[in-house]
């Protein structure tokens, strides 16, 4: 991975075998990045992504393996507990044209992915709603 600071954008290269969940972990980490907006294409060759239900308040995940293009990645960095949080949602189309995608758990790059991370000033945190199930914005 190699990435540019540009004020209040990173652009980000994720490199073939590398996943893009923990890239953008490591550059906000290193950046410190604590609040953002992500946006991304590319493409990767094995991927998770999930569904929620609020009636059973659990994910039904699907895996995906073979050549697949990013048809967008998009989603917040923020905080829980002052520690980096990011929630993504990625549609990845096959050779096909048809579409797959959800909730973002895991997604390893095949050829390349192309990431823009917009910085906004201060924080939000997350807080668990056991109501909903899930990691809510908290402000």
């Amino acid at each position: 991975m190699e990435y540019r600071v540009f004020s209040d954008k990173v652009i980000v290269r994720i490199d073939r075998g590398e996943e893009i969940c923990e890239q953008l972990k490591a550059v906000c980490e290193k950046e410190g990045i604590v609040l953002a907006s992500v946006s991304a294409i590319g493409a990767v060759g094995d991927f998770t992504v999930g569904v929620f239900s609020p009636e059973s308040k659990t994910y039904k995940s699907n895996n995906f393996k073979g050549d697949y293009e990013i048809v967008s990645l998009s989603g917040l960095v923020t905080e829980m507990d002052g520690k980096f949080y990011s929630h993504l949602h990625m549609s990845a189309a096959d050779g096909d044209g048809r579409v797959f995608g959800g909730h973002l758990n895991r997604a390893v790059v095949s050829a390349t992915c192309e990431m823009v991370i917009t910085v906004s000033e201060g924080r939000i945190d997350r807080k668990f709603s056991q109501d909903i199930g899930l990691n809510l914005l908290e402000f």
